[in-house]
């Protein structure tokens, strides 16, 4: 009997101790408030409304250039100034190394490459309208020019293309010519590359001449060869003053006069003007008598 008592509580202890479980407490998590979230981990800031520039909207105070070389550029006058603030110093340093003078390297350059503006500058850093050629193995463009899709070289940044207009001009024969004229004589070296075959353009001189008598670009020769420097009178300047003679048809020289000023303001070409005073060379003296009609 005794024995049976004990059994039952036995079996009654190990029922109750299977039935329990363990308990698991769990805690709701509360919602944090949400973060705002800044894309890259940068704010992006505010955009401030775009103030107007008085030079932007002022154009009628800008002077407006035309480029047209090998492409159509149309640009103002402050991009030119920055062009040439750009690129001055490889200039005057490819005058100095090559002996080509800065004033024809930055003029080329800006109607070359449309003041950095034109197509090939934008495409293939090309700021001087150099074709391919026979010896070129870089990388090539193409572009419309003389005939449709011709080949231009390409260049990783502006400088190569600097540096290799130097040697482009350094390295043909038919360029020595030009490296015996005087360094300072830009107009001499204008009409020499177009006698070269620079350019095919008939006033390739008279736009080189022109840029660089508008933004002084000749400052640089002067810079390079330790000389003074002249300016070339503007043209409202020279209307002033009262210099040609009616009976005679003749020009008095002035100070900062060059044939093409003199040139462009009796509606010569350069030739022309030498042709009609015998001229051989571009030296003029302050006070030289020249006729122009």
């Amino acid at each position: 009997m005794y024995k049976r008592i004990a059994f039952f509580l036995t079996l009654i202890t190990l029922v109750s101790c299977h039935s329990s479980k363990s308990v698991v407490r769990t805690t709701k998590s509360v919602p944090s408030k949400p973060r705002t979230h800044v894309a890259g981990g940068v704010r992006k800031p505010t955009q401030k409304p775009a103030t107007s520039n008085p030079a932007d909207g002022a154009t009628t105070q800008r002077n407006k250039e035309t480029i047209e070389s090998t492409s159509r550029t149309v640009v103002y006058s402050d991009v030119v100034n920055a062009y040439v603030d750009q690129f001055k110093e490889t200039a005057m340093g490819n005058m100095r190394q090559y002996g080509i003078p800065a004033s024809i390297i930055l003029a080329q350059g800006i109607l070359e490459s449309g003041a950095g503006r034109g197509d090939l500058a934008l495409s293939a850093n090309n700021h001087f309208g150099i074709k391919c050629h026979n010896d070129w193995t870089g990388d090539t463009v193409r572009h419309d020019d003389d005939s449709d899709q011709e080949c231009f070289r390409k260049y990783k940044d502006p400088s190569e293309s600097y540096r290799d207009h130097a040697l482009f001009l350094t390295g043909r024969s038919r360029y020595a010519a030009l490296f015996q004229l005087p360094k300072g004589d830009y107009e001499a070296w204008a009409r020499g590359l177009k006698n070269a075959g620079y350019a095919t353009d008939p006033k390739y001189p008279d736009k080189l001449i022109g840029y660089i008598e508008r933004y002084n670009l000749h400052q640089y020769d002067s810079q390079v060869l330790g000389v003074e420097f002249v300016p070339v009178k503007k043209e409202e300047e020279v209307r002033k003053d009262p210099v040609v003679t009616a009976e005679q048809g003749t020009y008095e020289v002035q100070k900062g006069d060059t044939l093409y000023s003199i040139s462009k303001r009796f509606n010569l070409t350069i030739e022309e003007l030498m042709a009609k005073n015998g001229l051989t060379g571009n030296a003029l003296s302050v006070g030289q008598k020249l006729r122009v009609q």
